[in-house]
């Protein structure tokens, strides 16, 4: 017996004619003639436009994806990355080996993948020169040097993992000590100086290393010091712990599921309004889908079918070319390549058919 649909029949008649929508943006506005996509930034919105595809249901033999796969390939480095001019190495090769495994059905790109392997997991912070008690260890930043966050980590964390690493591999259980210090909870996972001051379960960005002045951004910090919780990174963070083997009963998870329940909304990002919405978007619709999560109870008492209500409200969004762009163009999301990737990324969850392969319940 077939497993019953996570959407109604019009829910899914309504995510059909989005995504086709989406993708038809993409293949007759948003490509350019070298194959690429917003090429000005870089090889990352080339692959986060491909894998939208490829996870919705086109294939490489697709002329939009077989040309877009062309162009992403010439980033790829002799040192095993895939990235442009260094800068955001670490991320540029996380989603670009997303994109690769999406496309590697014939294993036409192991070689390639098991090169940026290597490559992403050398960037990670503290690689055999650091111990756990650093704040930063296991985490990677957007260049591999320097300052970790939470994204670049879970990008991290996802590439390793949709490429065949499982839950036990070292550097993902390495990159689990820094994504449990991100949260807002007091634990032995996480005894810095940030752990209890806001304790809601939720996840930031980064880890200051110092003491912070909470009066130089009240919007991200709390009077006590503490570093507010927001929605992209607390789905982020869902997602990862998922990942590197958490259960739904590990007090972590069930901190952050707890969070996201208190939190629910397809309006905005919570705690930072539109700021980031569509890249918000993939982390819902990522965290939720791998977490195993079908319906929630916001804090009103409200049920919501969160697939329904992220196709309603992505309908809404969407421009009559098919594309979606946030006015608000922090982190680059008023270009219409990105925030469709994003878009049609999440959307991917919302079809039974076309689900990511990595998601997984968490058990």
């Amino acid at each position: 017996m077939a497993a019953e649909s996570p959407i109604s029949n019009e829910s899914q008649k309504k995510l059909d004619q989005i995504v086709s929508k989406g993708l038809k943006y993409l293949e007759t506005k948003g490509q350019a003639e070298d194959g690429s996509f917003t090429a000005q930034a870089g090889p990352g919105l080339t692959a986060l436009a491909l894998t939208s595809a490829l996870r919705n249901g086109k294939t490489v033999d697709d002329p939009v994806v077989a040309k877009g796969l062309k162009a992403l390939e010439g980033f790829v480095k002799p040192d095993g990355g895939i990235y442009g001019n260094g800068r955001l190495r670490n991320y540029e090769t996380c989603v670009a080996m997303l994109c690769f495994e999406e496309a590697n059905n014939d294993g036409r790109y192991n070689d390639l993948l098991k090169k940026a392997r290597a490559f992403v997991t050398g960037l990670q912070y503290g690689d055999g020169n650091m111990k756990q008690g650093d704040v930063w260890f296991g985490g990677v930043g957007y260049s591999g040097a320097g300052r970790p966050d939470l994204s670049n980590t879970a990008y991290l964390v996802e590439a390793l993992f949709d490429t065949g690493s499982e839950a036990d591999n070292e550097a993902i259980q390495n990159a689990l000590v820094f994504i449990s210090r991100c949260q807002n909870l007091s634990s032995k996972y996480n005894t810095t100086q940030f752990a209890d001051k806001v304790n809601d379960g939720g996840f930031f960005y980064e880890i200051p290393r110092e003491k912070i002045d909470p009066s130089t951004s009240p919007d991200r910090y709390t009077e006590n010091g503490g570093i507010r919780s927001y929605g992209s990174m607390t789905y982020a963070g869902l997602k990862s712990m998922i990942y590197a083997g958490l259960t739904k009963d590990d007090p972590r998870v069930k901190a952050a599921t707890q969070w996201v329940t208190e939190n629910y909304s397809v309006d905005t990002n919570p705690g930072m309004g539109n700021a980031g919405l569509y890249y918000y978007y993939h982390t819902f619709a990522a965290g939720l889908g791998t977490a195993g999560i079908d319906e929630l109870t916001d804090a009103a008492g409200n049920k919501h079918n969160w697939r329904e209500d992220l196709i309603n409200e992505l309908a809404k969004r969407q421009h009559e070319d098919g594309s979606w762009a946030n006015e608000n163009g922090r982190w680059f999301e008023n270009d219409k390549n990105l925030a469709t990737a994003f878009a049609l990324m999440a959307l991917s969850y919302c079809d039974a058919d076309t689900k990511p392969t990595q998601t997984q319940p968490a058990k």
